[in-house]
């Protein structure tokens, strides 16, 4: 369902779009986006989507994968300041090391929006999604699976504010089922073959562990072949819906259910909202979050970004 804020942005977008050449920027607009991975679905699939939302208005695109590397994110936003962008769509690696290349954006007087995880300073917009929920809904899920009762545990990420959210999301679901014990929580850095490492360690340490929520799919794949190489029953939910994510949840696997964002959406909204902030609307959202959705065995068939 639709926020009244994702309408703004969507109409927004869509008045850009119509919008007679008389009444738009005497040159083309150039788009900047710098991300903080790009080996990674969800950001692939949000790299797909901005392009070819700017090729509709015919707009010039920079695209840049910081690696998790905050010095990297830093040098590419000046490489993209000296090219002349209009628009900087930020996916920051590190929330708070970012600020200073916030500044220097604002500084050239180019629009900032943050997507997906927000930036410290003197950001226009910030586009993600309910993240606090996802990691509620996830962990609400697995308790009810667990039939209230039994020991699970928490595959952490890289600490910044969406994976924060989401082990608080998760943290305040189990907290309702009395039978339930948070026995191990420990970091996968969200990636599969450090994950695969951790979750073997997990079930040696944890002989009744029952359950595991993962903080992304990418994790949660890796804690999945952990979990099929050890024959144990654990079931493992998770957040993201990457498409080998709701596979293996569609094959009927342990991993039972992932809370799906929408990155495509996210960054749909993201430019909206940029080029609302650029042709001078008065009125735009600081904040704009986008629900998330529970994918399981249900309708993961039918489910795709």
């Amino acid at each position: 369902m639709f926020s009244k804020t994702m309408l703004f942005a969507a109409s927004a977008l869509a008045l850009a779009i119509a919008a007679p050449a008389s009444a738009q920027e005497p040159t083309k607009l150039k788009i900047g986006m710098s991300f903080q991975e790009l080996n990674n679905p969800y950001f692939v699939s949000m790299q797909e989507a901005l392009k070819a939302a700017a090729a509709s208005i015919g707009a010039d695109v920079v695209v840049t994968d910081a690696g998790h590397d905050i010095a990297k994110q830093i040098s590419d936003v000046e490489d993209m300041l000296q090219q002349k962008i209009d628009i900087l769509l930020l996916n920051p690696t590190d929330s708070a090391g970012i600020e200073a290349a916030v500044q220097a954006a604002k500084a050239q007087n180019v629009v900032v929006v943050a997507v997906d995880a927000n930036a410290n300073g003197p950001v226009d917009t910030f586009v993600g999604s309910k993240n606090r929920d996802a990691g509620y809904m996830s962990c609400k899920y697995l308790g009810e699976k667990l039939g209230g009762k039994g020991e699970v545990a928490i595959l952490d990420g890289i600490p910044v504010v969406p994976i924060l959210q989401r082990v608080e999301g998760c943290k305040a679901a189990l907290g309702e089922f009395a039978d339930i014990k948070l026995v191990d929580t420990q970091n996968g850095r969200q990636d599969r073959s450090v994950a695969l490492g951790v979750v073997e360690n997990m079930i040696q340490s944890h002989p009744n562990l029952a359950g595991i929520f993962s903080v992304n799919d990418g994790g949660a794949m890796g804690a999945l072949a952990a979990i099929q190489g050890s024959g144990r029953d654990i079931k493992l939910t998770s957040v993201d819906g990457a498409p080998e994510a709701v596979k293996a949840i569609a094959d009927g696997t342990p991993f039972i259910e992932t809370t799906a964002q929408f990155p495509r959406d996210q960054v749909r909204v993201g430019l909206g909202m940029a080029l609302a902030h650029k042709w001078g609307a008065r009125v735009v959202p600081k904040d704009v979050l986008i629900d998330v959705r529970v994918v399981d065995s249900k309708n993961a068939a039918d489910f795709s970004w």
